[in-house]
């Protein structure tokens, strides 16, 4: 049963709230920002993330004799203080973990699942028509079910050695302290200042005053530090049980709408129950060779590394490294074409929907669809999805559906340590700002993460497997990657946010590193392509206005410009044994690579 629009009736609890994260306060005082590097080598152990707060922190974590799994909670935990936009323990993701001891790639399911009551007409009005996705995204309807700090507590139970209180400590610190406000977090809350307006715990949190928060400023979350401390005195079970759950299912099913406002808030059907029996899931990786390297990724619920993996292996038998920039870039368009019509038709989650997860990784099947790609000219999008259970060399499929839309926000964080482990950990609340929603008293944004399924099917005559269910995971294209050598030991790690052009920006980093010869952090720098089965691909300014554009289109190519494609980080183990930590030079102001023990450059 869906609810209709509830404004909260509890102002005075809101204005209470709005109060303690002292909003009406001046800003406080500008103290600098900490350093950004985007690339660091040396020993010990290493960290990659968007941000240097958070990256600091599990460095710290690593330095206090934590390892790889510690590190990469720690970070987590400090992006939901310094990225809130981007993730926190109102969201979810995927945890792909490689252990040096066993030299086995291990994967963590933490997506955010639908409630219970949810079914295909989830986001269907009245009219039986589509909602409008600013409509569903900024709602209660929208919300499913936190899987990150249930994420943790898998991971540190398998893999950890500290203790998450323990782990939690550097973000509740930073939360309590403050972090200072660069220009990429006050554009992003100014994309948002409309929306945060009409939650009074949302704009009491990020709009200081009243007002945008100023770039040197510091934005402090006592409700968030509580919140960590309270999870871990008691454990994540906190959030899935008790007085926290009871604020979450409060706030989705009487969203907290300032009096006056004029925006229509849909409430969302999330229950005590949905949070009591929510889990994550502990699965096999998927797994492909490329050029003698075996890559691991996300299995589904995710489409990255089924994607990932297939796209890679259409390119396979292609010497890449020999070709022109535009002949390269023209492949991996190309094969990022003939992958996302596949996902599309095959994948979603697998507790719904059969996903032929062994067809989707074969050669043999990669094979039959990469005979479709031409040097001399263009594939039509939509183009048809193949038959992995069936592959038929150079079948057109049967019919075409269109890509359907997927949020840009996300952050990706990758960490490493002395004895060889290696964490890829990609984690969301969907768009940015997630829901827009703030639970009142606690510090951090619910997510939008329901909206990542298929609002209706993009073509009738076209089976969805990614439309709404009870319970279900939404298909996400979050790709954190491993890469293993022939003797099982690490080579890289990376991911990326950025939706649905998580998968090409991966796949096109991979590409830059495996056969471009490109070093790691020029590899995620390099101006970016994004190819998603549409009838036109997205090309980075620097793409765009380059000669290469000409080129391409001459080959029946059709672009449109994108200002910003992903923001990956990464890890390498290099020869002699040192660790280069990697991030973005600019893209979201740039990102933030550390290393235990710094050792000259690689």
């Amino acid at each position: 049963m869906r609810r209709s629009h509830v404004r909260n009736v509890s102002l005075a609890a809101v204005a209470a709230t709005v109060l303690a994260v002292g909003a009406a306060a001046p800003p406080p005082a500008q103290r600098p920002a900490p350093a950004k590097e985007p690339v660091a080598v040396g020993y010990g152990g290493a960290v990659a993330s968007v941000d240097p707060d958070a990256s600091a922190a599990g460095i710290e974590v690593l330095r206090r004799g934590g390892n790889a799994v510690d590190a990469a909670v720690a970070t987590a935990a400090a992006l939901g203080v310094t990225e809130p936009y981007s993730a926190g323990i109102g969201g979810g993701g995927y945890f792909v973990y490689y252990d040096a001891r066993t030299r086995t790639v291990h994967t963590v399911d933490g997506r955010e699942t639908a409630p219970l009551s949810a079914d295909a007409s989830l986001f269907l009005g009245d009219d039986g028509k589509p909602l409008p996705f600013e409509e569903a995204m900024t709602s209660g309807l929208s919300v499913g079910t936190p899987g990150t700090p249930a994420t943790w507590d898998t991971a540190l139970d398998a893999w950890g050695s500290k203790s998450l209180r323990d782990l939690l400590k550097p973000a509740e610190r930073l939360a309590r302290d403050g972090f200072t406000v660069d220009a990429t977090f006050r554009a992003q809350t100014a994309a948002n200042e409309a929306r945060f307006r009409d939650f009074p715990a949302s704009a009491g949190l990020f709009l200081p005053g009243g007002r945008l928060p100023v770039v040197g400023s510091v934005i402090k979350n006592p409700d968030l530090a509580r919140t960590y401390e309270k999870l871990g005195r008691h454990g994540v079970g906190a959030l899935y049980h008790g007085d926290l759950a009871r604020d979450i299912v409060r706030t989705v099913q009487e969203p907290p709408v300032r009096e006056g406002a004029t925006r229509e808030v849909r409430a969302g059907d999330l229950t005590e129950r949905d949070l009591a029996v929510y889990r994550t899931k502990r699965q096999r990786p998927t797994k492909t060779s490329y050029r003698g390297l075996d890559v691991y990724g996300m299995a589904p619920s995710s489409s990255g590394g089924t994607t990932v993996a297939e796209a890679l292996n259409i390119l396979e038998r292609t010497d890449l490294s020999s070709l022109s920039e535009a002949r390269y870039l023209h492949r991996f368009i190309e094969a990022s074409r003939v992958a996302f019509a596949d996902r599309g038709r095959w994948v979603g989650d697998p507790a719904f929907e059969d996903v032929p997860v062994k067809g989707l990784l074969s050669q043999r099947f990669a094979d039959s669809r990469a005979c479709l790609i031409r040097d001399d000219a263009v594939l039509t999008s939509p183009l048809a999805p193949g038959d992995p259970r069936r592959p038929a060399p150079c079948a057109a499929g049967g019919t075409a559906a269109p890509t359907t839309y997927e949020g840009e926000n996300t952050t990706h964080l990758t960490a490493a340590d002395k004895w060889g482990n290696v964490v890829a950990y990609t984690l969301t609340i969907e768009s940015t700002g997630g829901s827009g929603i703030t639970v009142p008293g606690r510090g951090f944004l619910l997510n939008n993460e329901l909206t990542d399924f298929s609002f209706a099917p993009a073509n009738p005559a076209v089976h969805d497997p990614n439309l709404p269910g009870p319970g279900k995971r939404p298909r996400s294209s979050m790709s954190p990657t491993i890469v293993l050598d022939h003797h099982a030991r690490p080579v890289l790690a990376l991911g990326s946010p950025g939706g649905a052009t998580i998968i090409t920006t991966v796949l096109q980093t991979l590409t830059g590193a495996l056969d471009r010869d490109l070093p790691l952090v020029e590899a995620i720098a390099a101006p970016r392509a994004s190819q998603r089965n549409q009838t036109t691909t997205e090309l980075e300014p620097a793409l765009y206005d380059s000669p290469l554009r000409a080129q391409l289109e001459a080959l029946g190519h059709a672009f449109r410009k994108n200002p910003e494609i992903g923001a990956a980080t990464g890890v390498q183990r290099l020869p002699d044994g040192r660790w280069l930590a990697a991030a973005e030079k600019a893209r979201r102001g740039g990102g933030s690579a550390m290393v235990v023990h710094p050792a000259g450059r690689p």
